[in-house]
Parts: C-alpha cells; structure tokens; sequence
C-alpha cells in the first residue's frame, strides 16, 4: 500500500502556478485582453454560452482566457460560476420570428420570400490560408442586421404549414410550464421540451457525430434545412409592478428549422415533420446537428423504426453532456491506488494458481517478462505518489 508523506501539498500549489505560467505563456508577447477574445473569437465565446447555459460575452471570454482555450473547461468554469448567480425570474418566450436578422437561408425554396441572406459565412471560402491575417488590418464594422417582418420575411415553415404540408407548431395542451434542467435533475421519460433544453446546451461535437449518423443510414429521416436564421432578438421580462413585459436587452440566437418527411397512417395525412435547433450566439453546426438529433428522437413518438443510436432518448440525453462526460473520463487521472492494488494481487493470485497447471512455466515466464514478482510485490510499484509529485 502507498504510504502518504509530506510534500503532496507543496506540489499541487507548484501545479497551479505551473498551469498560470503554460496559460500566459512568452512573457515578451502582449497578453491577450478579454475584448480581443470577445470580439475576435466570437464563435468560440458563442459556443462556451450555450453549452455553459449562460449568455454573458464578457464571462465567456474570462474562462476561455482562464482555460487556455479548452472549451469544454471553459463551459465547466461558467456553469460553475451561473451556479452561484441568484434567479429572479423567467422571461417571455423569445419570439425568433422578430430577429433583427444578419443571416438567413434556406436549402429548400431558392426564391424564399424576402430573399436569401447569406451574411458572414464561411461556406464559399476555399479553404485556403489566408496569410495577411499575419499583420493587422483595418476592417469596417459588420452591419447590425435588419428586422424580419411577416410579409417579408416569414418562416418557411410558417408558409408550409398555412398548407397543412407540415406538422403544425402547437403548443401542447394546458400549456404545461417547461422544467429547468439548470436547477432541477434529468428525470425519463422526457417530454420534449426537456430533450431540447438538454440538447441545447449538450457538446457540439457529440451532436454533430450523432446527427451525422443519422445521414449515414443509422435512422430513417431524410432531412431538408428548411430554414437558418442567425440575428439578435429582444428579451422581455414581465413586471408584475406595471402589468405588461419590458425589454431588458438583446441576445444573438441562432435557428435551424429541418423538415423530414413522414408517410402518414390511419389517422394522419402525410406530411412533413420538423426538427429544431436553437442556440445562444453564432453556430450554425450545432444547431442544425442539434434540429438533425430532435427530429431522430421522435421516431417513436411517430411510429416509426427506433433502433439507430440517435432513436434512443436516455442514451442521448445522458451521454451529451460534456461538463459529466469530462468529469467522469478525467477522474481516472484521480488516485486509484486500493483499487489497482486490490486487482493487482488477485491477478498475482490467479496467475501463481495457474503455474499448479500444465501452463505454470509459461505464467511464470510471461510474469517476468512483464515485471511483476509472483512471490512478492515489486517494490518499484510501491513508491509513495508524493515522490513522484514532488
């Protein structure tokens, strides 16, 4: 067993100002501020809200400096920190139809009623190395967007379901309140309006893996991005002093409406079916992965086949989150010390059983040749951990 001796203490404080230093790096080069983060790595400051379910640019590009990038620690460091952070109330519905929009597309209708709006967006880019990156340049200022308005900017969604062509977008009976996975547990089964919280602030790249599957042959949707919209919308709140709702501030959002189709039964016309997908800041990728995993989590609920990963609600629902999955793949690096120990001597006993056998030279050997003593531990393996912190 290892012994505990002084000295681990001192190492750990020695760790924290060796990760200080790593994250700071060359002295000589000026220090990165946190409104050149804010403004220059916007999609990385967008993705650390939303899966860290805080909206606040500035805190989001405090733990992206704090992490050195690592955003997955970095949306640790805010979930933390909202944790902390007193709740006084809820606000309205956003209503996305009344974005103040900067981008919005649609893959299904090329003459979508008032125009496509490409926006900034890499997908005409050739992928090159842009090389005058290197030295600063002056650049005008990205225009503010411009409001949607139902004449000229409705959701195409909107205009399909005026012709029953697509499921309609109601609001479930009694108008149930939705639960808020920010403060109370995942519980199963899980309505919608539950997956969709989870989804929203779930990890990228998992979604994007899953929603990817789906295209792949392992679900059974074929999917159309009937809409993306990307803007800022108003956020009001409701005082109950005054009687009606007030705005409190404006957020970036970003919007994926997919259509799949649907057969139809007995009782249902065939018709197109939707996915959503909406995130806090700029990222098209994990909304529309995240529209691509909400309609794949419905087969069942529509009668369709359910056996793809993506079909199965508690798996997806308890494998996306990266705060958890982190936590429990990185706490092996935590002392597990009894526990080898504990596998380690039933191993040396199973193996000296063995050498009563036919096989008991050939276990001997192989124990040697691996450096484990069959009579006695090794004593290289019972060093103090200290010793190796220190």
């Amino acid at each position: 067993m290892y012994v505990a001796v002084k000295g681990g203490e001192r190492a750990i404080l020695n760790s924290y100002r060796l990760v200080d230093a790593y994250r700071r790096g060359d002295p000589s080069v000026p220090e990165l501020t946190l409104a050149q983060i804010r403004e220059q790595m916007p999609l990385a400051v967008s993705r650390v809200m939303a899966e860290g379910s805080l909206y606040d640019p500035h805190l989001a590009a405090l733990v992206l400096k704090q992490a050195a990038g690592d955003q997955i620690e970095a949306i640790f460091l805010l979930r933390a920190y909202r944790t902390t952070l007193s709740r006084f109330g809820y606000t309205e519905p956003v209503d996305t139809g009344d974005m103040r929009l900067r981008r919005r597309i649609s893959s299904t209708f090329k003459d979508v009623p008032g125009g496509q709006v490409l926006g900034p967006t890499w997908d005409y880019t050739q992928r090159l190395l842009d090389f005058s990156l290197e030295a600063e340049r002056a650049h005008e200022p990205m225009p503010v967007g411009r409001p949607a308005d139902d004449a000229g900017m409705a959701r195409v969604t909107d205009l399909l379901e005026r012709e029953e062509l697509v499921e309609a977008d109601a609001i479930p009976p009694g108008d149930p309140v939705p639960p808020d996975l920010t403060r109370e547990p995942l519980t199963l089964p899980a309505g919608r309006a539950a997956r969709l919280q989870n989804l929203a602030r779930a990890d990228e790249g998992f979604l994007l893996a899953m929603g990817y599957s789906t295209q792949r042959g392992y679900g059974n949707t074929h999917p159309f991005a009937a809409e993306i919209r990307y803007g800022t919308a108003e956020v009001e709140l409701f005082v109950e002093e005054l009687g009606f709702a007030v705005t409190i501030g404006e957020i970036e959002l970003t919007e994926c409406q997919m259509i799949s189709q649907f057969a139809g039964s007995a009782e249902e016309a065939p018709r197109f079916t939707r996915g959503y997908g909406l995130v806090f800041g700029y990222n098209e990728r994990k909304a529309m992965s995240m529209a691509l995993v909400d309609r794949s989590m419905r087969a069942a609920e529509l009668g369709e086949a359910a056996d793809a990963p993506a079909n199965d609600i508690e798996f997806m629902l308890y494998h996306s989150d990266n705060v958890e999955a982190s936590g429990f793949v990185q706490h092996l690096k935590l002392p597990h010390y009894v526990d080898f120990q504990t596998n380690l001597e039933l191993l040396r006993r199973l193996r000296a059983q063995s050498g009563a056998g036919a096989g008991g030279n050939e276990a001997a050997n192989d124990a040697a040749a691996v450096g484990i003593d069959t009579d006695a531990a090794h004593p290289d393996l019972q060093q103090p951990v200290e010793e190796t912190l220190a």
